[in-house]
């Protein structure tokens, strides 16, 4: 469908002021919290099912803690009741403690030490720090400690610390490595992303479950990204971004006092409920479960997941490369211009309230059902930034829209209700789009009707009563237009022309044309008993009507012009007008139009004319009423005026001649049974014959 220059201005216009808000709205952050939402909805319902045998949790839960209480031993508990479990799990893979031990227990150091040769006896135990923000020198053993513990590696943390917490020295010499454990939530307070690398006076740190892959020397550097099997992980402004299996427990769940009770089992060469084998090649998670330990955080899946939660779905996505892949947002921001160009072009496109509902809804699913199957397939696109794009697109192109609509109705009321019946109108109102600026090729009927001897008459009335009777006489044959469904083209002295087939095309126009012409000539008689004393002869109108192609449109000039037609078919339908001068007849048709009732109305043929300044001739009828109001002495008159003219055509001159005056002495002021007759007799008195004699010629318009 062609888009008209106003449209391209405005779809312009539009799409860069609704791109332009909804960019200042994805960058200033005002959708992040609409978007985090969106976020865990989309995690919820769409995350990958998962249940890792590779990796449990060990739960020091509120069981374990009464548990333990019922034997006199009280949270905070000593040192000593972690050594057995971490003893237990030496055949594990990697046990992260999830526990600061920052300070001596309050026990004495021994308690200190039974923990840290358990630590190291299992060898493979790895215990978290703290970064703080703090500025707080480290000291030489602080610094010792962190140049072991950092990556060498050309990276650029986006977050920087100043200070740490670390465990105490009976326990940080015999752990396998250590990383930070400091993991800010979102602004909703939500865990949806963890920082794999920080700094520290110029140092990076690893984090948490990052130091197992460095201490294993799995990871890889290249142009300041990390890879873990030579798989990028895709870690944006120093974060990675994490995929929560959607199912509740996608880890084993162990309670403390379980491994305890299994511990001591075994040392009572006692079968215990959990052997020691079941770890064997596990990565194990000790971390604090009870309520009022504090360490309970929302992810997108649950409102309150432990923070071991956090660090093992970590573990488990860097481990089984199980990545969601965050789009750029350069890439957002080209989807978001995108649409907003594209809305308002579609909306522009058609004033139709329900269909451009309907491309609203499909575009609001597209974006929907985009964004979830790529979600599926663990690749992330904002859904609120293309969404609120997409709405202030719609609102602002349909503001613009219905006030441009506005517009179009109020023009297409105010030109065409003046001339043209209410339904076609409506219609119009429905369908601004058949109007077109300029004009084009449509086959249309088209209706002159001029009063008779006009000039005559108004020579007899004051010019008052002359004005009056023509609005009269003009106004009544508007209304009977109107009401047939034409459009009156314009007023021409005391000529009225008109058309049908446009701005609307029907397959009655030429029915609708013949019933106006008819409901004219009786219109009159009861002007004429208003306007014209008894004995003065009465007003007439003669009409012609022509179907066939002409230019419609609005033409004119920018300043001024009008809703017409022109062309050969509107000068041939002005010429048969005057045709009936002729055949001193009242309404003539030509027989394209005649040919298009379908025989519904009653007509005699004249003949094939040809007009002054055309050299087609052109085959016509006078009409004289409805098919089924034919009376049988109009129906018998018409079979003689036929036969008659067959004769004619046939060159039996006498046998015409006596039909065509016998039709006279029945109607005596019958113009064609008199031209017919006249020519009759001078082809009976030697009047030599033509090429063409048979065709009509017309020397006046």
């Amino acid at each position: 469908m062609p888009v008209h220059k106003r449209n391209i201005k405005g779809i312009c216009v539009l799409g860069c002021a609704s791109f332009a808000i909804s960019l200042l709205l994805f960058l200033s952050g005002a959708l992040r919290g609409f978007e985090y939402k969106a976020f865990d909805l989309l995690s919820r319902y769409l995350n990958p099912q998962r249940l890792s045998e590779h990796i449990c949790i060990i739960q020091v839960d509120q069981r374990s803690i009464d548990a333990l209480s019922t034997q006199g031993i009280t949270w905070p508990w000593p040192r000593q009741v972690y050594a057995p479990v971490i003893d237990y799990l030496s055949e594990a893979e990697a046990v992260f403690v999830d526990i600061l031990f920052t300070e001596e227990s309050s026990y004495g150091k021994d308690d200190d030490s039974l923990l840290g040769d358990s630590i190291q006896r299992a060898g493979n135990v790895y215990l978290p720090i703290f970064l703080s923000k703090e500025h707080k020198p480290l000291t030489e053993a602080d610094a010792q400690f962190v140049d072991r513990i950092a990556i060498k590696a050309p990276l650029s943390p986006s977050l920087s610390y100043h200070s740490m917490l670390t465990p105490i020295g009976a326990l940080r010499n015999h752990a396998q490595s250590f990383g930070n454990v400091t993991i800010l939530p979102d602004e909703d307070g939500v865990y949806r992303r963890m920082p794999l690398v920080f700094a520290l006076n110029h140092r990076i740190v690893p984090s948490f479950v990052l130091s197992y892959f460095a201490h294993k020397r799995l990871l890889t550097f290249k142009k300041n990204a990390l890879y873990i099997d030579s798989t990028s992980i895709p870690v944006i402004n120093g974060t990675l971004l994490l995929q929560y299996p959607s199912n509740k427990n996608p880890f084993s769940l162990i309670s403390f006092v379980d491994i305890l009770n299994a511990y001591i089992d075994e040392n009572k060469k006692r079968p215990p409920s959990i052997p020691k084998t079941f770890f064997k090649g596990k990565v194990v998670f000790i971390g604090l479960t009870a309520a009022g330990l504090f360490d309970l955080k929302p992810t997108p899946i649950s409102p309150t997941a432990p923070g071991t939660i956090v660090h093992a779905t970590a573990f488990e996505n860097i481990r089984h490369t199980h990545f969601i892949v965050p789009a750029y947002n350069l890439f957002i921001v080209l989807i978001m211009a995108l649409i907003g160009a594209l809305i308002p072009y579609a909306v522009l496109q058609r004033h139709s309230l329900s269909i451009n509902l309907c491309i609203f809804s499909l575009s609001i699913g597209a974006i929907l059902l985009t964004t979830a199957l790529l979600f599926r397939l663990s690749i992330y696109i904002q859904i609120i930034p293309l969404i609120a794009s997409l709405i202030l697109s719609f609102i602002m192109a349909s503001l613009y829209s219905y006030a441009i609509e506005g517009r179009e109705r109020l023009f297409i009321k105010r030109t065409f209700s003046q001339y043209m019946d209410n339904k076609v109108v409506e219609y119009l109102l429905k369908n601004p789009a058949i109007i077109k600026p300029g004009g084009q090729k449509q086959e249309i009927t088209v209706f002159f009707a001029d009063i008779a001897g006009f000039t005559t008459i108004s020579e007899r009335y004051a010019p008052e009563d002359t004005a009056l009777m023509l609005h009269r006489i003009l106004n009544e044959l508007t209304e009977i237009v109107i009401q047939h469904f034409g459009v009156v083209d314009k007023y021409i002295g005391d000529c009225i022309m008109a058309f049908w087939g446009a701005p609307v095309k029907t397959q009655a126009d030429e029915s609708h044309a013949c019933r106006a012409a008819l409901a004219c000539i009786k219109r009159l008689q009861d002007i004429h008993k208003q306007f014209l004393p008894p004995g003065i002869e009465e007003i007439a109108i003669r009409i012609g009507m022509h179907t066939g192609e002409a230019i419609v449109g609005n033409i004119g000039s920018d300043r001024l012009f009008n809703y017409t037609v022109i062309g050969d078919t509107v000068n041939l339908a002005s010429r048969l007008e005057s045709v009936n001068k002729f055949f001193k007849t009242k309404i003539i048709v030509s027989e394209e139009t005649i040919r298009k009732t379908n025989n519904n109305f009653m007509a005699r043929e004249l003949g094939l004319i040809e007009v002054k300044g055309k050299t087609i001739p052109v085959r016509i009828f006078e009409l004289i009423g409805e098919a089924h109001e034919a009376s049988p002495e109009q129906k018998d008159f018409l079979l003689h005026y036929h036969s008659g003219l067959s004769l004619y055509r046939e060159k039996r001159w006498q046998e015409a001649h006596d039909i065509f005056e016998e039709l006279i002495q029945h109607v005596p002021d019958d113009g064609p049974s008199q031209f017919y007759k006249a020519q009759c007799e001078d082809y009976l008195s030697g009047m030599p014959l033509t090429e063409n004699w048979t065709i009509v010629k017309m020397k006046e318009k």
